[in-house]
Order: C-alpha cells, then structure tokens, then sequence
C-alpha cells in the first residue's frame, strides 16, 4: 500500500466513522438502535451506492468474531454485579435451554412453513436465538423498569452467544446427518464449563495484576484491562471452549473489583465498545448486496413471525415459570428479545463452512434483524406501559458517576436529580450522609453553587461529593433511598439496595 492509498483508506474509514457517529445520535433522539443506522451505512457504502466493494466472508467472520469479543468485554466491564448476581440462575436457564427450545421451535417453523430442509432449518434457528444486550438497552436507557427485568434481559443477552455460536459452528460443519444431541450436549457442556473458568480465573490474574503493579501512565490501565478480557477471550478460543463467555466473565470480574482508575477504565472500554459496533455492522452491511434481499424478505418475515409470536414466548415461559416470574414480566422479556450483530454474524460461518443456500441464509437474517428491530424497538416503551411495568412521570434512579482521587484515598461522585426524585425539597443536612462523606458544590441551572446545611436541593442539581471507597457504597444507597421515598426513607423502610424486591400483583 502506497501512501497515497494509506491517506484514502483513511479519509474513506474516518468519514464512514463520522457517518455512524451521526447516525447513532439520530437513533438516540427517535428511540431507535443505534444498529440499524449502521447497517444501512455499511450498505449505502456498498458497491450498489457508492461503490466499496467488499465480499470477504471469511474475513467479516474473523474481524465480527473479534468484535464480538470487544464487545463483550465492554459488556462486562460495565454490569454492576449486584444487578445481575441474583438473576444467575433464570438468565443461565434462559441461556442455555430456552436458546434450545428457540432453536428447536423456529426451526420446526423454517421447516414447515419455508420449506428449508432440516439441516438449514435448525441453522437459521441457532443463528438468531442470540438476543443482543445493546440493541436492547439503547431503547430501554430512559425507561424506569424494575431492576428484576432489565438485569435479566442484561444477563441473558451476555450469556446467549455463547450457546447459540456453539450450535450455528456444529451445524454449519456437519454433513448432510445432524449430529447427535448427546454430542451436541457434552460440546456445549465442555466450551461454558471450560470457557466459564477460563473467564474467571484470568479475571482474577488482571484484578492482583492491576492492583499490585504500578503503570508508568494513567492511560495504561484501561488498556491494560481491556487486555486481559482479549487475553481471556483468546484463551478460551485456544482450547476449543467458548471465548466469548471467557471474555464475558473476564470482564465482569475486573470492572466490579476495586481497581485504580475505574472511571477511565469504563469510559475507554465504551468507546472501543462503540467502535466495535460501527465497524462491525458497517462490514456487515457492506458484505450484503441490496439486490438479492427482496427474495428473502417473506422468508425472513415468515421465520421472524415464528420466532416473535412463538419460539421467544414459548422458550420463556418454559424458563422463567420454574422462577416464579410473573407473567407480565415474562410477557415483557418475550418482546425485548431484540437481535443485533451476533445473528449477521453467526450467518457467515456457513459461508465459510460451504453450506449450500448460506448465501440465501444470510439475506435473510440481514431481512429478519432490520425489519423485527423495527417493529420491536419503538414499541418497547408502549408495551412496558401497557403491561404495567412503568408508568409515565415514574422516578428514575439517580445517576452517579465516580473518579479517583488518588492522593486522597477518596472518590469524587456526581449526582444528578431527575424530575420525579424525592431529593427534591430535602436540604443538605437532611441527607445525613455517613462520614466523611461531604457535598463539595451543587451546580444549579450552570451556576456553582458551595452548599450550607440548610440549602435546599431542587430537580436537575448536579451534585459533586467527595468519599472515601470504605464508606462510597453506604452514601449511595442512602442517596437512593431518599431519591425514592425522601427524607423518611429509613423510617419507610427503604434503605436503597440497587435490587428491590419486584412488587407482585395480586393473582400473580
């Protein structure tokens, strides 16, 4: 490569960056995932359009594998483990036996319904079984749901790949006879328990890593942490486990340890997280050529149908019923099931596999994924409404972001008072923070203000607070708490855990 054609593939990268940047913020301000913008980027940087050519099946599949993988790692990093560490056991059940009741169910219906033969039948079922974890919450962001729900579905969506990338590779190498289910059983056995420990135990090694060894520069130890979630990821590829689950569990491991400059840690791994994205469904939309799609938007609409209406209800139900989940919940989760990058990509390992009828195969899940993200997406609001799983006006949680200071031993929290908080009306000395814990400055309306005891916090103060690690966790909950109840809050009887007990309607 010349350098001339360095500076064009650089113009040509940085503009088609910007693009997706622009887009995402689009999709943002309409209630849209930022995939869909992305994808159709991609495709109107494609040959048809504008002319990039680019039909690389089996380097779109090594470089989405590897987005697969940052991704994840940023998913990881940034679930809070109290969100998630009581929902272990229904979103692994979901995961791993209502991916196969999904497969099963959907496949049954390509069978039926399309025509598709067996073999490509349960292919296309095992491929969009994945739910995807960001298409999810970019709808889900501004929606005060209960924490039961939308840890789940965070849950769910980042122990599904696994499964689902392990049955679409059996099926994609097998001939023309399926395997047996008891082989297709101990090889997803083997590729959780082997990845799963792998996850973890590098997890471990870069959390005594991070917190003993002194880096020469702040911004070595983001880099360093989304090191071992690549280290961790790669590992488990290596030994023929699952290295998206051990990239996963490296994450969670280290972004919920007490590590040196978390903050920056977050914030870098959702910046790689989003570049991941855009470069991963730009390529997936250049890869698809818009001319062969029309034929595959009735399959794509038929199996879509069966998965919506009946695989993702009948896989949920089958799960969540042992776990007492009330049905509108239940009903809810079926819905938010939304698919994203991994289905697109699972559908260029049979390309490479060369199965006969993947390149039919991958137009119709490029179809399926754009045209249910679309019905599914938007009405995600409506339908958490409508089962009365929130409510208009309904308090939101405080956000509260952290940065070290190191020299104090001390973090630094900002909190932001939603419209709906019950902080609203309570003075500073009502808040009875636990020492030493201190409001440094209220910002109010861009003005700074330095508080008094007697200041009276109003709707849209941002608060600036410094603490220490050993008492950080007690303010929080304390600010929550009177966030959600006011200043009686411990009389109330709410004290501010991040996982409330869901209330249950009567009959349920």
């Amino acid at each position: 490569m010349t350098l001339q054609q360095l500076y064009l593939v650089l113009l040509v990268g940085g503009t088609v960056l910007m693009a997706s940047i622009v887009a995402a913020r689009a999709a943002h301000r309409i209630g849209l995932p930022s995939l869909l913008f992305f994808l159709a980027v991609g495709v109107l940087a494609g040959e048809d359009v504008i002319g990039i050519e680019f039909d690389d099946a089996q380097f779109a599949q090594s470089l989405g594998t590897a987005g697969l993988a940052v991704i994840l790692v940023e998913g990881g990093l940034t679930t809070q483990w109290a969100d998630v560490r009581r929902l272990l056991a229904p979103a692994g059940v979901l995961a791993t036996a209502g991916v196969a009741v999904s497969v099963a169910v959907t496949g049954a219906g390509a069978h039926f319904l399309l025509g598709m033969d067996w073999h490509l039948a349960l292919l296309l079922g095992a491929i969009v079984s994945s739910t995807d974890a960001a298409a999810v919450f970019a709808v889900l962001r501004s929606l005060p749901l209960p924490q039961k729900v939308t840890g789940l579905l965070e849950a769910e969506s980042g122990f599904n790949d696994a499964p689902t990338i392990i049955l679409v590779l059996v099926f994609s190498t097998a001939a023309a006879d399926l395997p047996e289910p008891a082989y297709i059983a101990g090889n997803v056995i083997y590729q959780l328990v082997v990845g799963g420990v792998l996850g973890l135990v590098v997890g471990r090694i870069g959390v005594a890593a991070l917190r003993h060894i002194a880096l020469p520069a702040t911004g070595l130890y983001p880099l360093a942490t989304v090191g071992f979630g690549i280290i961790a990821f790669a590992a488990g590829g290596a030994v023929n486990a699952s290295g998206i689950i051990a990239a996963y569990l490296a994450g969670l491991v280290l972004g919920n340890s007490s590590l040196p400059h978390r903050a920056a840690t977050r914030s870098f791994a959702e910046g790689t997280g989003w570049l991941a994205q855009i470069g991963l469904f730009v390529m997936l939309g250049l890869l698809v050529d818009p001319s062969e799609l029309p034929s595959a938007v009735l399959p794509a609409l038929g199996a879509g149908l069966v998965l919506l209406l009946v695989a993702r209800p009948v896989s949920v139900a089958a799960c969540l019923a042992f776990f007492r989940t009330p049905w509108r919940e239940q009903a809810f989760i079926s819905w938010a099931g939304l698919r994203g990058a991994v289905p697109i990509v699972l559908a260029t390992f049979p390309i490479v596999a060369a199965v006969d009828g993947a390149r039919h195969l991958l137009n119709i899940v490029f179809v399926l994924v754009v045209v249910f993200t679309l019905i599914q997406g938007p009405a995600l609001p409506t339908v958490a409404r409508r089962l009365g799983l929130t409510r208009p006006g309904a308090l939101r949680e405080i956000q509260v972001e952290a940065a070290p200071l190191d020299i104090l031993d001390a973090d630094l929290l900002t909190v932001a008072i939603p419209p709906g908080s019950r902080l609203h009306g309570v003075t500073v000395a009502e808040l009875r923070l636990p020492p030493p814990t201190v409001i440094t400055l209220i910002v109010r309306d861009g003005i700074t203000l330095v508080p008094r005891p007697e200041t009276v916090l109003q709707t849209g103060d941002e608060l600036l607070l410094v603490t220490t690690p050993s008492v950080r966790g007690a303010a929080e909950q304390r600010l929550r708490a009177i966030g959600r109840r006011g200043k009686l809050a411990r009389w109330l009887g709410e004290h501010g855990h991040l996982e409330p007990p869901p209330r249950v309607a009567e009959g349920e």
